[in-house]
């Protein structure tokens, strides 16, 4: 006979929001062990498993922190209210908390005037327009058994025909709001324990079979959502004055690029990030942070790392499709990769349907260069040792786009408007020495002229000669596109190398310095086969112009501080309990593009004052950079 061995709940907070899948241990008529789920819409030899979710009747009333969703609200702020900023936002758990967080919760305040003042509405949550009920009282915000949540409509299994079913049980009362294995908390349920329970049953009388195992959840608490960040103005016209209705550039001639790790549900673990609860670090609760921040910044084109494949086939690119993106995926080779196929990672870039349409793609593996880098210049002794070097299964996606907006051939007719952008599996510190990393780029040419390379490159130091020979190939190939072509671009993305490290410097300077320390390291002399180290692309830091800028427009004295003035790069992008610094980056070519806006840096006192990232606002170890480019007036050469 079917029976239940154990039932146990995958984190030990519900979020709202966050589907709810609990491990269930069955022992099947047969004697084996199985987790499958046997539904009673597919009953296994008459048997099957029946599941219920109840909520407590509880009638206390509590409010909830805005900033620590799990703490209980002391003070609400009176300006929110009379601003009307989502009531969510304005409570707040100690005096400490609210000072805290002053700086960005004044922009709620400012964002709120203005919202108003230009279209006579409430402002929507910063990020995303979908999980709106926030933070707040358990008894606010959406109401029912399903809500919009990251743009899916939860399903938490059949809606009895009976408005509620109560049970009395110990002196308990418990209202059933689920049939079905999962459960996907509403706001109704914030602050309320959920109660999850299985038995097995008949499937033909439905009665059921031995005992009936439950489960209580802590109480429910509402998704935290990250601080909002502003895109500051750092060249040309009021940014504001650029936006349509969704956010996004209006302009002819402006288009943005996001570039966001987003931490590898692979690596997301509690030995690694022991810091953040292990609720926040689930994928489930993850996924739908990540995808409210990510839809929020209302980007062109999205360049992100780290991204599974079974992650990006089942959730971000139906997701993304759903607001108007198109998705590009390249997965890394799996020569040196053994494990699960789909934790693989790889390249993962979405374009705007409405701006861009796809015009040809070509896949590059660079395992295939390895082997012909070694066929020309390694003696036959060694060729094996440096292939294994430097095959890290690393992978390059090129896409041509053909751009869809502004006066179409106002500066060259007949012109086509084109777009080329690709993506970059470079070798990474995530992994052990076998493994390696994502990475991704983006490029362009044609009349708009831009090209966009996302990557992220991240290698142990003794294999800093791979990691230089990556980036070198990399730009040169870059180089060769442009120069015929004409192709302006951007290179951004995660390379996990600091500034002043030898990739950094032939990124930003063209060139290395043949006296930089890095050089030697070089077992297999690979760097001497790629003859000069440097490049002729005119790439610049797009967050350099914060510290270039020569007027200081409203808010950049903030960012500057947020600069390390002997790099003129941010003072960190990644920002762990054991490693702050810069390994992110947006570089783009000077003489065919400027700088119209940037997203806003955090200072490390706001991100740590829970330890450190990820956290329960901020759902990767990595913030998102996001800059706004103008393409320039000039003459094809």
């Amino acid at each position: 006979m079917l029976s239940v061995l154990r039932v146990h709940l995958p984190s030990e907070i519900p979020v709202v929001g966050c589907e709810i899948t609990p491990y269930v241990l069955l022992r099947r008529p047969d004697g084996s062990i199985s987790t499958d789920d046997v539904p009673e819409s597919a009953p296994f030899n008459g048997y099957c498993i029946r599941y219920k979710w109840y909520r407590d009747q509880c009638d206390q009333k509590v409010s909830i922190c805005s900033v620590h969703p799990t703490e209980q609200a002391t003070l609400q702020c009176i300006v929110c209210v009379k601003e009307k900023v989502p009531i969510a936002k304005s409570y707040h758990c100690s005096p400490k908390c609210f000072t805290d967080a002053w700086q960005h919760h004044r922009s709620l305040h400012e964002q709120a005037k203005r919202t108003i003042k230009e279209n006579g509405i409430e402002e929507e949550e910063t990020f995303g327009r979908f999980n709106n009920s926030g933070s707040g009282s358990h008894n606010a915000g959406l109401s029912g058994a399903t809500i919009n949540a990251g743009s899916s409509v939860l399903n938490n299994g059949p809606v009895p025909i009976y408005s509620t079913t109560v049970a009395e049980r110990n002196g308990e009362a418990w209202s059933e709001v689920g049939r079905s294995r999962t459960y996907t908390p509403t706001s109704d349920d914030i602050n309320h324990v959920l109660k999850f329970e299985c038995v097995v049953v008949y499937a033909e009388t439905r009665i059921p079979v031995g005992n009936v195992h439950t489960i209580l959840t802590s109480r429910v608490i509402p998704a935290p959502s990250p601080t909002p960040r502003r895109m500051i103005q750092v060249n040309g016209a009021d940014v504001l004055g650029q936006l349509d209705v969704d956010g996004r550039s209006a302009s002819s001639r402006t288009f943005s690029v996001l570039s966001y790790n987003i931490l590898s549900d692979a690596y997301a673990t509690s030995e690694t990030y022991s810091y953040c609860p292990s609720w926040a670090l689930s994928w489930p609760y993850r996924r739908q942070n990540l995808l409210r921040e990510i839809i929020g910044y209302h980007a062109d084109i999205l360049c992100l790392q780290e991204v599974q494949n079974d992650h990006f086939e089942e959730f971000f690119a139906p997701e993304l499709d759903k607001h108007g993106y198109q998705a590009l995926f390249k997965r890394r080779t799996s020569e040196v990769y053994s494990g699960n196929p789909n934790s693989v990672d790889g390249c993962a870039t979405f374009f705007r349907r409405d701006r861009f349409s796809q015009v040809k793609k070509y896949e590059v593996e660079f395992n295939k260069a390895a082997q012909s880098l070694t066929d020309q210049g390694i003696a036959a002794g060694q060729k094996k040792a440096a292939l294994t070097r430097l095959i890290k299964d690393n992978i390059a996606l090129i896409v041509v786009l053909e751009s869809k907006f502004g006066n179409h051939g106002a500066d060259n007719p007949g012109k086509r408007r084109l777009l080329c952008v690709g993506y970059l599996r470079l070798r990474g510190m995530r992994y052990t020495d076998e493994d390696d990393y994502s990475r991704t780029l983006a490029f362009g040419y044609g009349t708009i002229h831009r090209e966009n390379a996302n990557t992220h490159v991240n290698v142990h130091h003794e294999y800093m000669d791979v990691k230089l020979w990556q980036v070198h190939t990399l730009l040169k190939g870059l180089e060769k596109i442009a120069i015929s072509a004409d192709i302006p671009m951007l290179v951004c993305g995660d390379f996990n190398t600091v500034p002043g490290s030898a990739p950094h410097s032939l990124l930003a300077r063209g060139k290395v310095d043949p006296l930089h320390p890095e050089l030697a390291v070089d077992p297999f002399g690979i760097l001497r086969l790629t003859n000069k180290l440097s490049h002729q692309l005119p790439l610049v830091s797009a967050y350099s112009s914060f510290a270039r800028m020569g007027v200081v427009a409203p808010g950049v004295e903030q960012q500057r501080r947020r600069m390390d003035p002997a790099t003129n790069e941010p003072l960190f992008t990644n920002c762990t309990r054991d490693f702050v610094g810069t390994v992110d980056y947006i570089f783009y070519t000077a003489d065919s593009l400027m700088v119209e806006s940037l997203l806003e840096l955090l200072d490390e006192e706001s991100l740590r004052k829970d330890t450190a990232i990820p956290s329960p606002q901020w759902s990767s170890d990595h913030i998102a950079l996001l800059a706004q480019f103008r393409c320039k007036h000039r003459t094809r050469r």
